[in-house]
């Protein structure tokens, strides 16, 4: 089941990064026809906003799966030790805590604006439900990610961010 988690979290990770890639071409595509042709586009910002809300929400539980949040461990440099391991515990149960409430009241919102046919007030008149289903859709797969991550902590242990040991070795 972990892995099962790992690769979702990995394969929504790879796509946030991908939309973000796609963000890049259309504003670039949007600098390149509004300065040098004069014709500005109706669509790329709307468009880009979107995505970023997107790729930012379904990015989250991979950033978590690779240890790339906040991340303070001066006193506990020991990784497998017991107080480590309950404090990485405790910061998790806080996530998943946050993400529950989260995607209760984010579903919550997103059913109601579906059955009631909201729409953006832009351009595009985009159903709301598309945007705020990227919030309780990306806080679902950060809740599974930190609960395989507190599997994780208690069976194989906590591993080290290899960027921060390069760099506390580097000192």
């Amino acid at each position: 089941m972990i892995k099962i988690i790992d690769t979702i979290s990995e394969f929504f990770g790879k796509l946030s990064a991908w939309l973000f890639f796609f963000i890049g071409i259309i504003v670039t595509y949007e600098v390149f026809v509004r300065y040098l042709f004069d014709s500005p586009t109706i669509w790329v910002d709307e468009v880009s906003s979107i995505t970023q809300i997107w790729a930012t929400y379904i990015g989250i539980a991979f950033a978590l799966k690779h240890k790339d949040m906040i991340v303070i461990d001066i006193a506990f440099k020991d990784h497998n030790s017991l107080m480590r391991k309950i404090l990485e515990t405790f910061s998790l149960l806080v996530i998943i805590c946050f993400s529950i409430i989260t995607v209760y009241y984010g579903f919550e919102i997103w059913l109601d604006s579906t059955l009631k046919g909201h729409r953006t007030d832009t351009f595009l008149s985009l159903p709301k439900w598309f945007t705020q289903a990227s919030i309780w859709i990306g806080f679902l797969i950060l809740f599974f990610q930190a609960v395989a991550e507190i599997v994780k902590v208690w069976t194989v242990g906590i591993e080290p961010n290899e960027e921060l040991e390069m760099i506390r070795e580097s000192v």
